[in-house]
């Protein structure tokens, strides 16, 4: 539901916050505040300047739906050590660092990211990451 909100017109992402059983913060893929957004303009940043899916992440007017979910919590001073995040699709890895930083434990997601290193930083990490409807390093499925 929260990837609905978005207002980035190439990809819907929604992020979700849990933490002790409740909802702690949520965030979608969208324009830092105060910004046009893609929607609004009629076009995408990206797409003009033809940019593959999972490089340049940071050429974007979006703020990526974990960021935007992390900044909500600190936003409204909620902790997120030891949450559990919930994403559209696996983070990229910057988005994976903040994740990383701000204590989250676990992150569960849906479809798969352009993003190689990422998944090395994942391997790295002492966070669990599980794809719903997949596999945790071979262990889990929900």
């Amino acid at each position: 539901m929260a990837k609905l909100r978005s207002t980035c017109s190439r990809r819907q992402v929604g992020a979700v916050l849990i933490k002790d059983r409740r909802i702690i913060a949520t965030g979608y893929n969208g324009s830092p505040i105060g910004f046009d957004n893609c929607c609004e303009i009629g076009k995408c940043i990206r797409d003009e300047r033809h940019i593959q899916s999972g490089t340049q992440v940071s050429i974007t007017m979006a703020v990526h739906a974990e960021i935007n979910c992390i900044c909500s919590a600190a936003y409204m001073g909620i902790s997120t050590k030891g949450s559990t995040l919930y994403i559209t699709n696996f983070p990229c890895s910057d988005c994976l660092k903040a994740c990383i930083q701000s204590g989250i434990e676990k992150i569960f997601y849906e479809e798969e990211y352009n993003d190689a290193f990422s998944h090395e930083l994942a391997e790295k990490s002492s966070i669990k990451i599980i794809k719903l409807n997949g596999e945790e390093n071979g262990q889990e499925t929900l």
